[in-house]
C-alpha cells in the first residue's frame, strides 16, 4: 500500500498501517485508505483501533487523521472506513462529473465550482439563466450515461501525456496528475473517489436552480440520495393529502384555495381590529383629562404594539384635533411610548426626550409626533405615563 491508496482502491474499507507521527489531536499513518477533504469532496470518516476519526486533511504533504485519543508512534493500527458514507461520496462525485459533462455537451455551460454537502450537491454554472427544458434534457442525458454503465477509468499521467486527452478544464497541477475518464464523454483531472462504472451512480435528479449573481447554482442528488428524496417527498405529500383532504393531483388547487381563504380572513381580521381601535379611541376621548391648560387623552396599555398605539392616536385626533395624546405600552418586557398632537402647541419631541434617560431608551420624531422605547426594569408603564403628564405642568 502507498499514501495514494485512498485514490485507487476505493472499495477497500479495512486496512492495517503503522503510526508514523502522533500529535495531541491527530496521527499520520504509513499508509491510509481514508480520503482527505479536497476538491469539493468531504473526507472519509470511520475508526482507527476503534477510535472515531472525525476529520481527515492533507497538510504539508501528510494525511492527518484527527481523533480524540492518543496512539503512540510505531503502533500497528487497524483502520475501518465508514463504507456507507464512502460509497455515497463516490456516487455523488461521479454523478457530478456526469451532470457537468452533460451541461457542457448539450449547451456549453461550464461548471466553475462544486460542493458536495451531507444532503445535496451543487454546481455553479457560468450562465445567468437555464430553462426548465434545458434542465430536463441535461438530466435525461446524464441518466442515459448511467444506464449505459460506462466504465469510469483513472489514470496517472505526466504533464506531456495530458495533451492526448480532451480535458474539460485546465488542470490545477503540473505533477502527480490523475485523470478520471468516462470514455467518449468526460475527461477530467480529479483526485476524488469514484465507482468503477456509471451504473453504480444509479440515478441523478435535479432538484432546482438558484440565481447567484451572474451564475446559476444547480442543486441535485445522486444514487441513494434520490431514493431518500423520493421517500421524504412521498411522506410530505401523504401528510398534505390528509391535511388538505385532497388527492395528490389536486393538492396545488387545494393549497391555493386555502391561501386565498387565509388572505380573505386576514383582511376581515384587519377590518375588525381597525373598528375595535376606533371604538377604543372614542372611549379614551371621553375620559380626556386636563393638565394645566392642556386637554390630554392618556392611557397605559399591556401588549399593544407601537403600530397599534399610532392607529389609536390617529383615530383620537381624527375625532378631536385639539387634544394631546400620550400613550405607554409594556410589551415583550419592553416599554414603548407615543406622544402625538395636531393643533396643540406642545413640542412632542422635547417631551419624549425628557423621559428617554429613565428607561435607557431610544426614540425620535418631530414637534407633532414622537415615539420610542426602552427598558421596563426600573419603572412601570403607569409610572412612565405619570412622568409624561408631569412634564406638561
Amino acid at each position: 500500500m502507498t499514501n495514494k491508496l485512498y485514490y485507487e482502491n476505493v472499495y477497500q474499507s479495512i486496512f492495517v498501517a503503522t503510526v508514523t507521527k502522533s500529535e495531541d489531536d491527530y496521527i499520520v499513518l504509513s499508509e491510509t485508505a481514508f480520503y482527505p477533504t479536497g476538491g469539493g469532496q468531504p473526507c472519509d470518516t470511520g475508526t482507527i483501533n476503534g477510535i472515531l476519526v472525525s476529520n481527515v486533511e492533507e497538510v504539508d504533504g501528510e494525511i492527518r487523521h484527527y481523533m480524540n485519543d492518543y496512539i503512540s508512534v510505531g503502533s500497528k493500527v487497524e483502520g475501518i472506513i465508514d463504507w456507507e458514507k464512502r460509497f455515497d461520496h463516490m456516487q455523488q462525485h461521479a454523478g457530478q462529473h456526469i451532470l457537468t459533462a452533460a451541461f457542457e455537451e448539450l449547451y456549453g455551460y461550464e461548471t466553475i465550482s462544486f460542493h458536495l454537502g451531507s444532503e445535496k450537491i451543487t454546481i455553479d454554472l457560468n450562465v445567468e439563466n437555464i430553462s426548465s427544458t434545458e434542465l430536463e434534457k441535461v438530466e435525461q442525458l446524464a441518466n442515459q450515461i448511467i444506464l449505459e454503465q460506462r466504465k469510469i477509468e483513472t489514470k496517472w499521467v505526466s504533464k506531456e501525456e495530458v495533451n492526448q486527452y480532451p480535458l474539460r478544464k485546465i488542470l490545477s497541477v503540473e505533477e502527480n496528475i490523475r485523470l478520471v475518464i468516462i470514455p467518449e464523454f468526460d475527461y477530467n483531472g480529479c483526485g476524488g473517489t469514484h465507482p468503477q462504472n456509471t451504473g453504480e451512480v444509479q440515478a441523478i435528479t435535479i432538484l432546482g436552480t438558484e440565481r447567484q449573481k451572474k451564475k446559476t447554482r444547480v442543486e441535485f442528488v445522486c444514487g441513494q440520495r434520490v431514493r431518500k428524496q423520493i421517500h421524504n417527498k412521498t411522506n410530505v405529500v401523504s401528510k398534505l393529502t390528509s391535511l388538505l383532504h385532497a388527492p395528490q393531483n389536486e393538492l396545488e388547487t387545494a393549497a391555493l384555495r386555502l391561501i386565498d381563504r387565509n388572505k380573505t380572513l386576514e383582511k376581515e381580521i384587519k377590518i375588525l381590529k381597525d373598528n375595535i381601535l376606533q371604538f377604543e379611541a372614542q372611549d379614551l376621548l371621553k375620559d380626556a383629562i386636563k393638565v394645566a391648560d392642556h386637554r390630554v387623552v392618556q392611557a397605559s396599555f399591556a401588549d399593544k404594539s407601537l403600530q397599534e398605539l399610532q392607529t389609536i392616536a390617529r383615530n383620537v385626533l381624527a375625532f378631536d384635533s385639539e387634544v394631546n395624546v400620550l400613550f405607554v405600552s409594556e410589551i415583550n418586557g419592553k416599554l414603548q411610548f407615543l406622544c402625538q398632537r395636531e393643533k396643540s402647541i406642545i413640542n412632542m419631541k422635547n417631551l419624549a426626550q425628557s423621559i428617554l434617560p429613565v428607561i435607557n431608551g431610544r426614540g425620535g420624531g418631530n414637534e407633532k409626533q414622537a415615539q420610542g422605547g426602552g427598558e421596563s426594569k426600573t419603572i412601570t408603564s403607569e409610572a412612565l405615563l405619570t412622568m409624561l403628564l408631569h412634564q406638561l405642568k
